[in-house]
């Protein structure tokens, strides 16, 4: 049986975690560095860390918060937001990160996934998938950049297929009407990813119970199951989530 894996994540924004819904209403949850520290011994399997204001400021991400992070961890460090290059790649993995996360920057030039691919291994290149319902996709689930704040006209489940193509090794759905909800990923899309590829798929945007944890899995198809608000806030510790993933017949490292 395939192992469950569960990765707090901090949105960066002026040095500080936030946490948002729809992707706006930013509200403080804390230091990067005293949650990172609390999410490995919670039991943490992964943490990812995004810089969300980066691509809009067009900027590279603060290596500084990579390298203050990765200092107190040894769990997998995903890093995403203003990554632009391969250059900026390598900066980001010299910073301490173990994988990083691209998204705007793959949709605009998508020959970046598979040159980082090639140079770094696909095991380290993580596709992020921003979308919004729209009806007058094929999949129903549009492809937004910049954060949220630009639609791009294209289906967003043909994309995570052809990121598969291109080499990455992981895909991280996000949907936007779920982000920072609380009520439960949307799993119509993360089932429409995992279908369309054979990668492990990250359920990402608006878990708010215990129970959304283990439908991202069964239902959504997801093998991490990523969250931000109920750790952030402490509605859950990992801990609670895992002992509830392994209570419903899952298979996760306590």
């Amino acid at each position: 049986m395939e192992i469950i894996k569960v990765m707090p994540c901090l949105d960066m924004k002026n040095g500080r975690v936030v946490k948002g819904v729809h992707f706006a209403d930013i509200r403080d949850a804390g230091d990067p560095v005293e949650n990172a520290r609390f999410y490995q011994e919670e039991g943490a399997d992964e943490l990812a860390m995004l810089d969300i204001a980066a691509t809009v400021e067009n900027r590279r991400t603060r290596l500084e918060w990579v390298r203050q992070v990765s200092a107190v961890i040894t769990i997998p460090l995903t890093v995403g937001g203003g990554i632009h290059s391969l250059t900026d790649i390598e900066q980001v993995f010299q910073a301490g990160a173990d994988k990083v996360s691209m998204n705007s920057a793959a949709v605009k030039r998508p020959e970046l996934v598979c040159e980082a691919a090639e140079r770094f291994g696909s095991d380290k290149i993580t596709v992020a998938i921003d979308a919004r319902r729209n009806p007058q996709m094929p999949s129903g689930f549009e492809l937004v950049v910049s954060g949220g704040t630009t639609p791009v006209g294209r289906d967003a489940v043909a994309w995570a297929a052809e990121c598969q193509k291109l080499g990455a090794g992981v895909i991280l759905p996000t949907s936007m009407d779920g982000d920072g909800t609380l009520q439960g990923y949307d799993l119509e899309f993360t089932r429409a990813i995992a279908d369309a590829v054979n990668l492990p798929v990250v359920a990402s945007g608006g878990a708010g119970t215990l129970e959304h944890f283990y439908e991202a899995v069964v239902r959504g198809g997801a093998s991490v199951v990523l969250a931000a608000s109920v750790f952030h806030f402490r509605t859950f510790t990992v801990r609670q989530v895992k002992e509830y993933l392994r209570s419903r017949g899952l298979e996760v490292v306590l």
